[in-house]
């Protein structure tokens, strides 16, 4: 065996003096589909080193050196071997709990013809190549649920996030879904007023598996469930990485929003799974404790959510640990640029996706208010939902203010009525623990829901109220199996901010105040 490892090696290290065997010499640094693996573990089978290959393409080739802990395999095309090579920059692989490390050979093409004792991995190859051929057979029986697409035929999922109480970022997206499979890309987006995502596996049977698994599950406790299906396309197109999108194996991809590419010492934390980056203030806070090694999350234990998903006390407490950084404290203070100078107004607003406790109208800028949330996580959330909307023909601008809270006037001090205490407001939707309306917070839209209609209230009655009121009723309907809620479509997503803004808490009569808050379905 020694005998043909040094033969072996001898080959593979000859620099092109055996051109018969090797062909196309060429420098270390250039891609090639025959890369070569290091500290292989003297132990591992013909298989496992296959297995690095497989979700990237077909393995074609494989010299195994155990005497040296070394292998080469080659990749049917160079850019799946690139594809690979990027992957396992970012994120070393483990055979046998022992790190391996991969690079691109020197060799373009690996003969082993004439090499002694190719017989195992001949026959790993075949044995691979037989069981995926065969997945694709089996699962191609099977029926989908995205426009005829078979379960495994594509390794893109979609992905919608209903119930979105806390923020879900790509890089949640990317720790749970990559304990099915290698994850090459994402893209993020918001269709139809969901969060959406278009998530690529390297491999289709990973998809497949992660479907299967994850359809139904709630990334947080009570909320945020993911609803999973296979995707028409076959591949994606990344061109940026930033928080809205990430291609796993280019990071040399700009961020698109003028900023440098990142620093190569920060590429490992950018792509590495497991480490929850910051996209923007505030949502490291509301990351999963996921931990899927130390949780044993499993696709025959999960009863509805991830594993033991629960929200971590430093969302609710406003506090957020950045990898590799110290604490950061986010405030519950909003700066809203671009609304009526009215508190009550900005009480109704911000209201719909927190408790609003304090609002302070800016004394040399009558536009600008300070809105004191309940907490940091109900500022991250109004601010994600409500900067960049229309209203009344502005758009509106939401940050994070710099104060830690809106200080009342001390007694005896004019203030001119610009700051008000709401902390004691009965109309707060979220101070009951557990309330449903926690799992009903949905971006603005033209569609409003309507709640706590009395019996007698008529379907003319409500689009009269909405249509004396100067707003365009496209349409509306009464929920079939309980009349006391309804949905109601207007002229614009505009007018419905408007509209809500108006005739939230009107009175009804027969001691009922209509409760109007957005909709995530359409009529």
């Amino acid at each position: 065996e020694s005998n043909n490892a040094a033969i072996s090696a001898l080959l593979l290290f000859s620099n092109g003096t055996d051109d018969k065997k090797y062909k196309g010499e060429r420098s270390p640094c250039d891609p090639s589909r025959v890369l070569h693996i290091r500290r292989v573990p003297i132990e591992v089978s013909e298989a496992e080193v296959i297995s690095l290959g497989v979700p990237f393409g077909k393995v074609t080739n494989l010299l195994m050196l155990k005497g040296k802990n070394q292998a080469f395999i080659e990749m049917a095309s160079e850019e799946a071997a690139i594809t690979m090579v990027n992957y396992y920059t970012t994120a070393t692989p483990h055979v046998r709990n022992q790190p391996v490390y991969i690079q691109y050979s020197n060799h373009r093409e690996l003969k082993t013809d004439n090499l002694p004792n190719q017989g195992r991995a001949q026959a790993a190859l075949q044995a691979v190549s037989a069981m995926h051929s065969g997945n694709m057979t089996l699962s191609g029986t099977a029926t989908a649920s995205d426009g005829g697409m078979m379960p495994g035929q594509s390794p893109v999922l979609r992905l919608i996030v209903e119930n979105l109480y806390y923020p879900v970022s790509l890089e949640v997206l990317h720790q749970i879904f990559s304990k099915f499979g290698t994850v090459l890309k994402i893209i993020t987006f918001t269709k139809n007023n969901q969060f959406q995502a278009l998530l690529q596996y390297a491999d289709p049977m990973n998809a497949h598996h992660a479907k299967m698994a994850l359809d139904g599950q709630n990334i947080y406790n009570g909320c945020c469930t993911l609803r999973v299906e296979f995707s028409k396309l076959t591949s994606l197109n990344v061109k940026y990485n930033n928080d809205k999108s990430r291609d796993f194996t280019r990071l040399d991809l700009p961020s698109g929003d003028g900023q440098p590419t990142l620093d190569p010492s920060m590429q490992t934390a950018f792509g590495a799974p497991g480490i929850i980056s910051s996209p923007y203030p505030g949502a490291a806070g509301f990351a999963p404790a996921i931990g899927f090694h130390q949780a044993g999350l499993s696709m025959q234990t999960m009863p509805g959510a991830l594993g033991p998903l629960t929200i971590p006390s430093s969302a609710m407490t406003g506090r957020m640990t950045i990898h590799g950084m110290a604490p950061t404290t986010i405030h519950s203070v909003l700066l809203v640029s671009n609304l009526n100078p009215d508190s009550n107004f900005s009480f109704i607003l911000a209201g719909v996706y927190g408790d609003v406790h304090r609002v302070k109208i800016l004394f040399n800028k009558k536009e600008n208010a300070l809105i004191q949330m309940a907490d940091a996580t109900q500022a991250q959330l109004a601010m994600s939902h409500l900067n960049g909307q229309r209203l009344y023909g502005k758009v509106i601008r939401v940050t994070i203010s710099k104060h830690q809270t809106v200080q009342l006037p001390r007694e005896g001090q004019e203030d001119q009525g610009l700051t008000k205490d709401f902390s004691g407001s009965p109309l707060h939707r979220f101070k009951k623990p557990g309330s449903k309306n926690f799992q009903n917070i949905f971006p603005p839209s033209a569609t409003l829901h309507l709640s706590n209609i009395p019996p007698s209230t008529t379907d003319d009655f409500l689009k009269d109220l909405f249509a004396s009121s100067g707003y365009t009723v496209k349409a509306f309907k009464f929920f079939q199996k309980d009349r006391k809620m309804a949905l109601i479509q207007l002229g614009s997503v505009e007018e419905a901010i408007q509209a809500l803004i108006d005739l939230h808490n009107h009175d009804l009569g027969e001691n009922h105040h209509l409760r109007v808050s957005f909709s995530k379905s359409t009529i």
